[in-house]
Order: structure tokens, then C-alpha cells, then sequence
């Protein structure tokens, strides 16, 4: 009898929800700040989040041989790396918010995430299924 693996079986799809409900609170508090004076609006690199996130999943992680060494980590376990959006057409305030562009960002990473989300559904339901002997 063999063991199931969850990693196996479910694949990027978990590092890939938590990233995109993380980058779906960044994006809307661009969206709620779009008329703050001086706001500039964050984003996370989801493609460099979701590498380092497996990398360090994969046993990737870098360690340190001393403790003045950096060890790398920062954004795969936990938080990823926020960057400022580079604005189209900035405003007079200071405010780098273009709403259109974060709305249409917010829209297409929910998306991504029910996509995500009904694949996991699915392979939950395809392990139950097995676990089962169905």
C-alpha cells in the first residue's frame, strides 16, 4: 500500500490560493486608497512568489554557514515581496492608484483564484473518492 502525498496530489494549487488571496488584499487597498494624496499603489510579482514558494516547498531554501550570512529568505513561507506599480499616468497629489488598471488586476486574479480553487476542489474530491475505494 503507498501513501498518498498532499504536495503530490494537489500540486502549486495551494501556494497559488494563499498567494492570490494575499495579492487580492494588496490590490484592493489600492483600490481603497485610489484618492489618498501621496498613496502609492503596491502589487506582488505572483509568478516570483509562487517559484519561490515551491523552491522552498522542494527543499530550495538557502541556508547560512555563519550568522552574518543572509539566508534568503523573505517572501516563498511567508509574506512575498510587495513592489510599487509603476504609475501610467501619475497624479498631481502624488497618488500612483489608476483605478481602472487595479480593478481589471482584481478581477483577473479572482478568477485565477476560483480556477485554482475548483481544481483543488476537484482533487480533494478525486482523493476522498480513492481514500474511499469509489
Amino acid at each position: 500500500m503507498t501513501t498518498i502525498s498532499f504536495d503530490n496530489a494537489l500540486g502549486i494549487h495551494d501556494d497559488a490560493l494563499r498567494l492570490r488571496s494575499q495579492r487580492s488584499e494588496v490590490l484592493a487597498n489600492n483600490l481603497a486608497n485610489a484618492d489618498t494624496p501621496g498613496y502609492k499603489a503596491r502589487d506582488i510579482d505572483f509568478q516570483a512568489a509562487l517559484q519561490q514558494a515551491q523552491g522552498q516547498q522542494e527543499g530550495m531554501a538557502m541556508t547560512a554557514s555563519d550568522s552574518g550570512h543572509m539566508t534568503g529568505e523573505g517572501t516563498g513561507g511567508g509574506n512575498p515581496d510587495l513592489m510599487y506599480r509603476n504609475p501610467i499616468q501619475p497624479s498631481i497629489d502624488g497618488n500612483t492608484v489608476d483605478t481602472q488598471t487595479e480593478m481589471s488586476k482584481y478581477m483577473r486574479n479572482s478568477m485565477e483564484f476560483q480556477a485554482s480553487f475548483q481544481f483543488l476542489n476537484s482533487s480533494v474530491k478525486g482523493l476522498k473518492n480513492a481514500i474511499s475505494g469509489q
